[in-house]
């Protein structure tokens, strides 16, 4: 289930979809409110704008995370490139506070200084207010490195456990290399939040396509895109100050290719109709995206149960067995074949 909170700034058509799924689903929560617990749910605020005072941030995050919230994230290097902080500077402790208080999980991206190195840093704080990851730049921009010291480059791509689902990030650059949004794929990301000082677009589209992961971004912009597990866009808000973005992301939403899934699907579905429901049909690329109709239901685990293989799975498996078959993945030596 996809909600978006501001509604009433969007299409009539889109409008009158969203209304569809939430009455499928049993009714519109006010984002403030707990949802129903009908499959995985999370509540994400994503704050957008320039660089501004840690004071004038602490009061939007405060109000915001005071209507009820799971994740609030902020855009990249929000407190500017002046003076690196450590993870027990002043700008992590204070939003730290506000997790704790709201228990809530908040993405704060910083400068970071870590002994005498400089990171481009996504910093992810968990609901008691602790540190719980860092992710730091894999591919910083050239300016970067132009700062006093250098920004250094990240080595990993971590995806971290969170109470609920698997949380990776990228940031802003990171989002023009493959490797990246792979990396993340292969550790079994389900949202992948992208702090930025830009928006790219369809960019993003493309890794929410490929790999079947929900993508929220909080940028220097002031806007705010949300794609779903099909690539599909939910949600483009952008404001001329500071954004503020709402959305209910279900995690538990499974998406299938009809390969090999059919058979498996219909009996699921024959079986389970007060469970679980097909809900899109994606004729072009013959995918399917199933999700739970009531509260303490899985529809990824019922799937699994009756041997649907999920479609990241599924090209997963492939990519290796026919690599298996070829005797090299694509690009590097293989054994010389006749012809």
């Amino acid at each position: 289930m996809v909600i978006p909170a501001a509604a009433h700034e969007l299409r009539p058509c889109r409008i009158a979809g969203i209304l569809a799924v939430l009455l499928a689903a049993g009714g519109l929560p006010a984002f403030g409110e707990a949802p129903a617990k009908i499959g995985r749910p999370v509540r994400v605020a994503s704050i957008s704008f320039s660089e501004r005072p840690l004071d004038k941030v602490v009061d939007i995050v405060d109000r915001e995370a005071a209507r009820g919230t799971d994740l609030i994230v902020l855009p990249e290097t929000w407190t500017g490139h002046a003076a690196p902080e450590t993870l027990e500077g002043k700008t992590i402790t204070t939003i730290g506070a506000l997790a704790k208080k709201y228990n809530t999980y908040i993405v704060c991206p910083i400068d970071r200084k870590d002994g005498g190195r400089r990171y481009n840093s996504a910093v992810l704080i968990d609901r008691r207010g602790r540190v719980a990851g860092v992710y730091d730049k894999v591919f910083p921009y050239w300016s970067e490195f132009d700062f006093t010291p250098p920004v250094d480059i990240g080595t990993k791509v971590p995806v971290f456990e969170t109470d609920f689902g698997r949380l990776g990030f990228a940031i802003c650059f990171d989002v023009n290399f493959p490797e990246v949004w792979q990396a993340l794929a292969d550790q079994g990301a389900e949202l992948v939040v992208w702090p930025s000082a830009y928006s790219a677009g369809t960019s993003l589209q493309a890794h929410a396509i490929n790999h079947q992961y929900y993508i929220v971004t909080s940028t220097l912009r002031a806007d705010c895109l949300v794609y779903d597990i099909t690539g599909q866009q939910l949600l483009y808000e952008k404001s001329k100050d500071v954004n503020v973005s709402r959305i209910t992301l279900d995690l538990d939403r499974g998406i299938y290719h009809q390969n090999f899934n059919i058979e498996g699907r219909d009996k699921l579905l024959k079986e389970h109709a007060e469970d679980l429901t097909q809900e899109q049909w994606l004729e072009l690329e013959q995918w399917f995206v199933l999700r739970a109709k009531r509260p303490g239901v899985s529809a990824r685990e019922l799937a699994r149960q009756y041997g649907l293989e999920e479609l990241r799975h599924y090209v997963d498996r492939s990519r290796q067995g026919i690599n298996k078959r070829r005797g090299a993945p694509i690009g590097e030596s293989s054994a010389t074949r006749p012809g």
